[in-house]
């Protein structure tokens, strides 16, 4: 076969620092905006991109030449220092370490964008733990508890 070809989706989710409520009104659709923006230079399309104060829920097409590892690498670095050049607020921004990274096929975007779309609502009876343990539990990750918080 002379050209590869893949259409890798995926749904990803990761926090701020300690899940501390820094990405505030005045800055979230300038920071998801930057999200997208880092995503495309990386070959990664972003398709929705959502969240609350402590943290960001992401749908993106992973391109061929890049492993998740790396995306996640490059998404967090850069938006890490793009937070702290927008005033007093964010000079302490930083992401926590991990993240949480799930295959989604074609036919279940339609609904990562919405729910990714509708977080804050989500987030009126649901904290974040919870959310993440339903996540894990819903595509059976692994984990060992001691480990999934920092």
């Amino acid at each position: 076969m002379p050209q590869s070809l893949s259409n890798i989706l995926l749904h990803i989710v990761f926090s701020t620092k300690e899940r501390r409520p820094l990405i505030r009104p005045d800055i979230e659709p300038e920071l998801y905006r930057y999200l997208a923006s880092v995503c495309r230079a990386c070959d990664c399309p972003a398709h929705e991109i959502g969240g609350t104060a402590d943290h960001v829920h992401l749908a993106c097409t992973l391109s061929r030449t890049i492993s998740v590892s790396d995306l996640l690498e490059e998404i967090k670095k850069r938006s890490s220092k793009w937070m702290k050049t927008k005033g007093a607020p964010y000079r302490s921004f930083s992401w926590q370490r991990g993240y949480g990274a799930f295959s989604i096929g074609q036919s279940q975007l339609a609904a990562a964008r919405r729910y990714i779309a509708r977080q804050k609502e989500h987030h009126k009876t649901h904290d974040f733990r919870e959310e993440f343990g339903t996540l894990l539990k819903r595509y059976r990750v692994a984990y060992d508890e001691r480990y999934v918080w920092d």
